[in-house]
């Protein structure tokens, strides 16, 4: 047995030690589900009108650690529909998964200890005992519907983490702190850069003057890189006729999650995706090979109706703008096209230092060769683009393996997943073939022969969802913005009264040269106003008092400490070299 699954088999003896602590503490509470995880267990209970709160996981954790000892091997047994309905006759929850075991054809089984027993298919250590009592710990109890129906009765979820040893769940949670301190709906809300309004609904982020600087900090470096390479902006409404998603086949994949919206005498969709709106702009005319390649980028929002449960902050929201572009080409204009999304990528991100060896890794995801039913295109159309994106991938350089299975049913791609500052990973950026949605809509050009022929699409996106995006890099810099990122880059601050005037002066300055720059004439101390500038995680800050009027000077500090006294130009230049 591996590793892996040893600590699975740990874990989820857990979850049934859990149980058995809760039904000891709590004779009346109702177990439900309590499978393992990544990094623990949970369990899943209804303790009726008697609710638990955070303070009693202590106790229960203590119960726990005391029943280990005598908590013996969970031995197996075999029993009739007849039996297992007798047992939790009191346990609606049981009742009901007993039920779809019986109606699987599968075999009932309890898992037995000295102490408890539990309705389980197995996966237990041989000696619960032989846990370390130091590796687990509770960590949190949250709301959780049965089933994951919110139609359902709302349960208790505990929580628990668990690992080898102690040194290990240490480890683990002090990798939970650092990631709580960095929790970008916590500094979000310290730096005012988005805000979240009942009126206005769940997962509808409203962002503030900082947050919108941010936001188009990111999106015009963006613009600014893929302009270099031939991409053009293009502008397309927030709606559509349901006629545009039956097309293209985003009516059935996204089914419920669609946003209607009534007309007085048709109903549209809220887009959840762009790609159909700027095949109809490629469609609008006819097109020549020579006209080849066309590249429309977007950055637009895009809706989806998210259940309430799974929003998160803006990582899960239901107003997505998307960094969206789409090239149109010819087969063989396809391997350059995608070559130059990749030379974007790693421009934009080596910005950000996160292109960087052992930092990042690419899925070149392609189709499961048993089931080619399940996509469209040729098998040539699909050798040959799955070549080209590994060619590019090998003449990159990049760290890249094979997904098999995992490309989408129109045509492979590249995935690119980069780790953040504490090392989690994440999926970012993506440039993908698609060989499906130009033949859906009939798309043409006319080639060299006269004979009309059906363009490639790339989709190619660089930051993403610009939500999710921003959650993972205000975590990944913890707020703390390159200086062409920051919403606001400096901050000026007079030390009196008297230098007000001086202040506001300079601050127009350099918000003239392009910077973004703001002053803080407030009857605060300095001490004070220095404190607010640090919280609010400003690059560099100017300070302005009689000796700096006097010189014609600021004196300039930063994250780092004290940069010095310096005049207007060679400020300018300073942060010009920035």
């Amino acid at each position: 047995m591996s590793e892996k699954e040893e600590m699975f088999d740990t874990r989820h003896t857990l979850s049934h030690v859990l149980a058995g602590a809760v039904s000891e503490l709590y004779p009346e509470a109702k177990t439900a589900l309590g499978p393992p995880t990544e990094t623990g267990f949970y369990y899943d209970f209804d303790f009726g009108d008697k609710p638990i709160k955070e303070d009693d996981l202590k106790r229960i954790e203590k119960r726990m650690k005391e029943l280990l000892g005598s908590f013996g091997k969970m031995e197996e047994k075999k029993v009739s529909e007849k039996e297992a309905r007798e047992y939790f006759k009191d346990n609606p929850y049981k009742l009901e998964l007993i039920e779809e075991i019986v109606k699987e054809g599968e075999q009932i089984t309890f898992y037995s200890s000295d102490k408890f027993t539990d309705l389980c298919g197995g996966g237990h250590v041989k000696d619960p005992g032989s846990i370390p009592s130091d590796s687990f710990t509770l960590s949190h109890i949250a709301g959780a519907y049965w089933r994951g129906n919110e139609n359902n009765k709302m349960l208790t979820r505990i929580y628990g983490l668990a690992f080898e040893n102690k040194e290990k769940l240490d480890d683990y949670l002090n990798f939970l702190e650092e990631a709580g301190k960095r929790d970008h709906r916590k500094i979000g809300k310290e730096m005012d850069l988005f805000t979240f309004s009942e009126l206005v609904g769940p997962g509808l982020p409203l962002w503030t003057t900082k947050g919108t600087a941010l936001r188009k900090a990111i999106t015009d470096k963006i613009q600014e890189i893929q302009g270099k390479y031939g991409f053009e902006s293009v502008t397309i409404p927030h709606i559509t006729k349901m006629a545009l998603y039956d097309k293209s086949g985003h009516a059935e994949k996204f089914g419920d999650e669609l946003l209607m919206v009534k007309g007085k005498d048709s109903e549209f969709a809220l887009k959840p995706m762009n790609c159909p709106h700027h095949t109809q702009i490629y469609a609008s005319r006819p097109r020549s090979y020579k006209d080849l390649p066309v590249r429309l980028a977007e950055t637009t929002m895009v809706y989806r109706d998210e259940q309430k449960g799974e929003l998160l902050g803006i990582s899960r929201v239901r107003s997505i703008t998307q960094d969206d572009g789409h090239i149109f080409c010819t087969p063989e204009q396809a391997k350059e096209e995608v070559l130059n999304v990749v030379k974007i990528i790693r421009e934009f991100y080596t910005l950000l230092g996160m292109y960087e060896k052992g930092n990042f890794r690419v899925l070149l995801s392609t189709r499961d060769p048993e089931e080619p039913e399940k996509y469209i295109g040729t098998d040539e159309q699909w050798k040959d683009a799955e070549r080209q994106l590994e060619e590019t991938a090998k003449t990159q350089g990049l760290p890249y393996e094979i997904g098999e299975g995992e490309a989408a049913f129109y045509g492979p791609k590249l995935d690119f997943m980069f780790k953040d500052a504490i090392g989690r990973e994440w999926q970012l950026a993506t440039v993908q073939l698609d060989f499906g949605m130009p033949e859906r809509f009939g798309l043409e050009y006319v080639d060299k022969d006269g004979k009309k022929k059906t363009p490639v699409m790339i989709h190619r996106a660089v930051a993403g969802s610009l939500e999710r995006f921003l959650s993972i890099i205000i975590e990944h810099f913890a707020g703390e913005f390159p200086f062409w990122m920051a919403p606001v880059q400096i901050k000026v601050i007079p030390i009196s009264e008297s230098q007000k005037e001086r202040a506001e002066e300079i601050n127009e300055m350099i918000k003239e040269n392009g910077y973004r720059s703001r002053s803080d004439i407030s009857d605060e101390s300095l001490s004070k106003k220095i404190r607010n500038t640090k919280k609010q995680k400003v690059p560099y800050f100017l300070v302005i008092g009689d000796t700096e009027i006097k010189n014609k000077t600021v004196t300039l500090e930063g994250r780092e400490g004290k940069v010095g006294e310096k005049t207007e130009t060679e400020l300018l230049t300073f942060l010009k070299e920035l």
